[in-house]
């Protein structure tokens, strides 16, 4: 895993602009349920969130959508779905989005709001996807759309 972050890091440092900081995050393999625990409550920073993270199961009815992948920035924690394994592009890019989160934090880059910082997290992982002839749209049904509403400050 190590040799892998590395090799993002240095891919979006070229890419991207971010700086190559090599100073992994923690890794932490979860099911769906706790990834919403740890979503919905403090990514993951609280007392509640971490017992939740132990505790069994959730009513699928009660599962929100997938979430793929979440990083706090508080512990540096990237939390990636259990049965992640890393052996398709669609994958890996998972892991692409999350590390320009983790780089954004490592190098206190500033953004207007969190929806802002999204942008070029989701333009990396469409960069890294279209190295493989794939997007988002095919691989997690993410629509322009859907991407612009979910990278722009919106004031309501």
């Amino acid at each position: 895993m190590e040799t892998m972050l590395t090799m993002i890091v240095t891919w979006l440092a070229f890419t991207s602009g971010l700086p190559a900081i090599y100073d992994h995050p923690q890794i932490e393999f979860v099911s769906p349920e706790a990834m919403h625990v740890v979503r919905n409550n403090g990514r993951g920073s609280s007392q509640a969130a971490r017992s939740a993270l132990r505790t069994g199961p959730l009513d699928p009815r009660d599962v929100p959508p997938e979430i793929e992948a979440q990083y706090d920035d508080r512990t540096r924690t990237l939390y990636v779905r259990k049965e992640w394994s890393g052996r398709t592009p669609a994958e890996v890019s998972v892991l692409v989005h999350e590390m320009v989160h983790h780089l954004q934090n490592v190098a206190g880059l500033k953004y207007a709001c969190l929806a802002a910082r999204e942008k070029p997290a989701y333009d990396a992982q469409d960069r890294w996807l279209s190295l493989f002839g794939r997007n988002l749209i095919d691989e997690f049904k993410l629509d322009p759309m859907t991407v612009l509403v979910r990278t722009n400050c919106m004031n309501l």
